[in-house]
């Protein structure tokens, strides 16, 4: 009954629809590295090993896309796993993140294991802290504070832009996976991993989730705290935005279910991880960007690269080629005189590419 009543699920928001890759990515992005002030001070919240890195996963879809579910199904597992174990907050953790942003400030509460739909607390959002404004950031109250750290490992500090954005975020539904998510509540006795696995459960958005900047559409699924290696096989359903259904699954697609690479993952050098093709890694900055869009190639071993800018009906509005070396790493791309909008920029290496969006003010 259990299958039955997951693949209705999994069904409910739409029929099938011929697949249009709406998913573009699955983002990982690097929130946390704990330091001993963490593990020290951090009694009421469990205790935190050092060096244990929160990882937040979130599912990039194009505009009008909604997340509906993660799931496994037989024929398609779906695992998370860690070479140690998950680390959860013994204080207010819990399988998804319905504490208020007040209690997400209590000691380490901030950094708990979750799965989620949106959202990174009750009435808020997670974004990726390079969107974030810095505004209205938690205040840490647990005297002496925590998750104070500013490795540059881990980008952005959480004291300048902790990642949280008001709103009304949808709820998490789970199916056939009550006692599989336990690894996510608030223990650490042995039972806290090392793998959440399923192959006939989910969880689900029973409304369908988007993100809060309806451009970028990046939902928040998964945060994950270990000081283990950090890997996951994932398969995400989506609605599209007429109605239809696109299934995306991490190996052996079958008929019209499609397979990207960022759905399979292990834990890189530390950072915000987005995959590319083959040997063609980029970052485009700052992003939104009002003139001047700046390309970081450090990773790109060619000495020339093509790059176009598209459109979001696909239409090529700009391209060149520029040169790389060891002393030009960043290159300057001049778009004020792009409408404002998503665009999307794909860089050409003797025949491969890779493509990265970016939205102009």
């Amino acid at each position: 009954m259990k299958r039955i009543y997951l693949i209705a699920l999994l069904l409910i928001t739409g029929f099938v629809s011929k697949a249009q890759n709406g998913l573009e990515n699955v983002v990982v992005e690097t929130y946390y590295i704990s330091d001993a002030n963490d593990t020290n001070a951090n009694l009421d919240g469990g205790i935190l090993p050092v060096g244990s890195v929160t990882y937040r996963i979130y599912a990039d879809m194009l505009p009008g896309y909604k997340f509906q579910a993660a799931y496994g199904v037989p024929g398609h597992d779906l695992k998370i796993a860690t070479t140690t174990l998950f680390w959860n907050n013994e204080d207010r953790g819990s399988t998804s993140p319905t504490f208020s942003k007040t209690n997400a400030a209590r000691n380490t509460v901030m950094i708990d294991s979750w799965l989620s739909v949106g959202a990174a607390c009750n009435g808020n959002f997670g974004i990726m802290k390079s969107m974030d404004d810095g505004l209205n950031n938690a205040v840490n109250n647990y005297s002496p504070q925590v998750l104070q750290n500013n490795d540059p490992a881990m980008g952005i500090p959480l004291t300048v832009q902790d990642g949280f954005f008001a709103g009304l975020p949808e709820s998490v539904t789970t199916v056939g996976i009550s006692t599989e998510v336990a690894v996510f509540d608030n223990l650490n006795d042995g039972t806290n991993g090392p793998l959440f696995f399923t192959n006939n459960g989910s969880w689900a958005s029973l409304n369908g989730s988007t993100g809060p900047d309806p451009i970028d559409n990046k939902v928040l699924i998964a945060q994950i705290t270990t000081n283990g290696t950090l890997s996951f096989e994932l398969n995400i359903q989506i609605g599209t935005p007429t109605g239809g259904v696109e299934n995306f699954v991490a190996s052996n697609p079958v008929g019209s279910e499609i397979s990207i690479p960022s759905l399979t993952y292990t834990s890189p050098s530390i950072g915000i991880y987005t995959p590319s093709s083959k040997n063609v890694s980029f970052s485009a900055f700052p992003n939104p960007v009002e003139n001047s869009l700046f390309i970081n190639t450090a990773n790109i071993k060619s000495e020339e690269v093509v790059y176009s800018i598209y459109d979001l009906t696909g239409k090529m509005v700009a391209t060149g080629l520029f040169a790389v070396n060891a002393q030009k790493n960043i290159q300057q791309i001049e778009v004020d005189k792009l409408n404002t909008g998503l665009y999307f920029i794909e860089l050409s290496v003797n025949g491969t590419s890779s493509t990265q969006k970016f939205i102009k003010k």
